[in-house]
């Protein structure tokens, strides 16, 4: 038995620093072994999160969106197909030259932009994957609540069996170091680390299951030989600099893009108040649930309104100068580098860090 950590558990000690512009920090990382973006932010593959418009936005900020799985196979690969083609156009009108993949420098394998979707472990979900990648998906998402299983091992397998050698399989969601090397075992090109963690997830209450996220992602990346992926539980851009500075290669976020334009349903308007709000839920939530003809069972999840909160820009720009002021903190240029030292802190110390003077 160990003492588990999470983001709030945790500061990071600043070191010196030569660095003298922030702007000019480099956040290039890979969100899978052979694929790479400009940013280390990934959108979550949730129904309120992350459809076509959102990952447009965040392949534009030069970041990923993962296109979620609850809906027809044939609305999902059309929905990548929109996205391919925002990016690339027809050779010559999309935005992908922005991302410099043609460059010498580029620091990926394979020289293209992720184009992400996710898919689940069911028979249906092979014709699924076949028809994501013929859409012009490069990176599929195994995406299970418990991915330490034998369906997921078999579903990867399959997928390196039956798929096009160009795409990377990232699975999840695991917590342990014995997952991520069975995983890998089948050959997985990446991790994505994070049980009970998210803001609508009541897994750890339900079950009693789950570790941590500080030491979930260290356990995993401490053996991993592949990117990691941490998911749930992050609320600032500090928790984005906790993840990556503890092994993380990307984030997964959900509930700090929750609200904003780009997420998918309508902006509901408190006709008392005049609020804005937009839905968020969990995918293991009721709602989900029923909202997609599910079994009403193994519920998991909550569900919520969010305040509107505009353009998902202004939420990736303030997480992006957020970290890049963290790694200035560390005497960090690029996301290589950033391997911070950290203290363990006490309540005292967590309520220190927050601003205390206002009430």
């Amino acid at each position: 038995m160990k003492t588990a950590l999470t983001y709030d558990d945790i500061q990071l000690i600043p070191r010196a620093s030569k660095i003298e512009h922030r702007p000019h920090i480099n956040l290039k990382t890979l969100v899978s072994r052979r694929y790479g973006s400009l940013i280390p932010i990934v959108a979550s593959p949730m129904d309120t999160i992350c459809e076509k418009e959102m990952a447009i936005k965040m392949a534009s900020c030069g970041g990923v969106g993962c296109i979620h799985r609850f809906m027809s196979i044939e609305e999902q690969s059309k929905q990548v197909i929109d996205l391919s083609y925002t990016i690339y156009g027809d050779g010559f009108t999309g935005f992908f030259e922005d991302w410099g993949i043609m460059l010498d420098d580029w620091h990926s394998e394979i020289k293209s932009v992720p184009i992400m979707a996710a898919i689940g472990v069911k028979n249906e979900d092979r014709k699924r994957a076949k028809k994501l990648v013929k859409s012009g998906a490069n990176i599929l998402l195994i995406d299970v609540a418990h991915g330490h299983h034998t369906i997921v091992f078999d579903m990867i397998k399959w997928c390196k069996k039956n798929l096009p050698e160009h795409v990377d399989i990232i699975a999840g969601n695991i917590v342990t170091k014995e997952a991520a090397e069975y995983l890998q075992y089948a050959g997985v090109d990446g991790l994505r680390v994070g049980v009970g963690g998210g803001s609508l997830c009541t897994t750890r209450v339900q079950t009693g299951f789950g570790v941590p996220n500080v030491t979930a992602i260290e356990d995993v990346a401490r053996i991993s030989n592949v990117p990691v992926i941490a998911d749930g539980g992050i609320r600032t851009s500090g928790d984005v600099s906790k993840a990556l500075g503890v092994g993380a290669s990307c984030v997964m976020l959900g509930s700090l893009l929750a609200g904003t334009e780009e997420t998918p349903g309508k902006i509901i308007e408190d006709r008392t108040t005049g609020g804005l709000y937009k839905r968020y839920r969990g995918s293991a939530s009721l709602e989900t649930k029923v909202a997609h003809n599910q079994e009403e069972r193994n519920v998991e999840g909550e569900s919520a309104i969010i305040s509107y909160k505009g353009g998902v820009k202004f939420i990736i720009n303030g997480i992006v100068g957020g970290l890049k002021s963290a790694l200035s903190y560390n005497g960090s240029e690029n996301l290589n580098d950033f391997n911070p030292k950290y203290n363990i802190v006490t309540n005292s110390g967590l309520q220190e860090s927050n601003p205390h003077l206002l009430k």
